[in-house]
C-alpha cells in the first residue's frame, strides 16, 4: 500500500486522487476478510473499498446506481483484487435495510468481517424549508440503516468472536453550523451508537469504531470545490481532504493494527475541529 507520507499531500484534486488510488500496491494484512462498504459506488466509499481490496478484503460493492457500482468492482478486479456488487436502495423502507443484509449473507457465505456504515445524504438549508420527505430521508439513511445493520451483522460477528465495524460520521456533528442542523445532528447520533455499540458488542470480540472526515472533496461536491478551498485555507493541513485519506483511516481500525481500539472516533479532518487558526 502507498503510505501517507510517500505522496504528495499538496494537492486534492480530483486528477491527483485517482492516481493515488491507481498507485495503491497490495498487501495482505485483510486477507481472507470480507468488507461490506455502504455507498461505495464513489466518492468516499469508493475509496474506503478499493483501500479494503486491496489489503487483501473481498469487498461487497454497494449502491444505487448498477452501472456506477459495477465499475468500482471491475476497477478492484482488473487490479488483482475481490468484489461483489449488490444495489439497493437501503433508506425505502425497513424491509428493504433487512432484505439487503439477508441477500450480503447469502452472497458472502454468511460471514461479514468487516462493515463500513458510508452511505449518507446531505442535505442542507434553513430548518423550516426541510420537506417532511428530506427530513424522514435523513433519519433513514443517516442512523436507522446503519442501526439496522449493525443490528444484523453484530451478532454474528459476536457469536464468532471477531469483527470490525467503522461508522463514518462527520466534523460537522462537532459544531453548530447555520442552514444544515439535522445533518450533524444524524452523524452526532451515529457517533453516540458508536460509543454504544462498542460498549454492547466489544467483550465478546467485536470493534465498533468511527472515522469523521473534514471538508473533503469528491465528485459529489466538484461545484463547491472553491468553498472547500476557503473552509480549509486556515487549518493545518490547509486543503480539503481526499476520500484515500478516510479509506486509511478506516483500513486501519478494520486491521488487526487496532485490535486495542474500542469506541473511538478518529478526526480525519486536517485539524478543522481542533484548531482556529484563522
Amino acid at each position: 500500500m502507498t503510505s501517507p507520507s510517500s505522496t504528495s499531500s499538496s494537492s486534492s484534486s480530483p486528477a491527483a486522487h485517482d492516481e493515488l488510488l491507481d498507485l495503491l500496491t497490495p498487501d495482505r494484512r485483510l486477507a481472507g476478510r470480507t468488507a461490506v462498504v455502504t455507498g461505495s459506488s464513489s466518492g468516499i466509499g469508493e475509496a474506503i473499498a478499493r483501500v479494503l481490496a486491496a489489503s487483501g478484503a473481498h469487498v461487497l460493492v454497494h449502491g444505487r446506481d448498477q452501472a456506477r457500482a459495477d465499475r468500482v468492482a471491475a476497477v478492484i478486479t482488473a487490479s488483482g483484487g475481490e468484489a461483489s456488487v449488490l444495489t439497493a436502495d437501503l433508506a425505502a423502507s425497513p424491509e428493504s435495510t433487512r432484505e439487503f443484509a439477508r441477500r450480503v449473507s447469502d452472497m458472502l457465505g454468511g460471514r461479514v468481517d468487516i462493515l463500513v456504515n458510508n452511505a449518507g445524504i446531505f442535505p442542507t438549508g434553513p430548518t423550516e424549508s426541510l420537506s417532511d420527505e428530506t427530513v424522514e430521508a435523513l433519519l433513514a439513511t443517516n442512523i436507522r440503516v446503519p442501526h439496522q445493520l449493525v443490528a444484523a451483522f453484530a451478532p454474528a460477528m459476536a457469536e464468532r468472536g471477531d469483527g470490525a465495524i467503522i461508522n463514518i460520521t462527520s466534523w460537522m456533528g462537532r459544531v453548530g453550523s447555520p442552514f444544515i442542523a439535522l445533518y450533524p445532528a444524524t452523524k452526532a447520533a451515529l457517533e453516540h451508537l458508536t460509543r454504544a455499540w462498542a460498549a454492547e458488542y466489544g467483550q465478546r470480540g467485536v470493534r465498533v469504531n468511527a472515522v469523521a472526515p473534514g471538508a473533503t472533496s469528491t465528485p459529489g461536491n466538484a461545484e463547491a470545490a472553491d468553498i472547500l478551498a476557503q473552509m480549509t485555507a486556515a487549518t493545518p493541513a490547509g486543503r480539503p481532504g481526499r476520500p484515500i485519506d478516510i479509506a486509511w483511516a478506516v483500513r486501519y481500525l478494520a486491521s488487526d493494527e487496532a485490535a486495542f481500539v474500542h469506541g473511538t472516533t478518529i478526526d480525519v479532518d486536517g485539524g478543522i475541529v481542533a484548531t482556529r487558526m484563522g
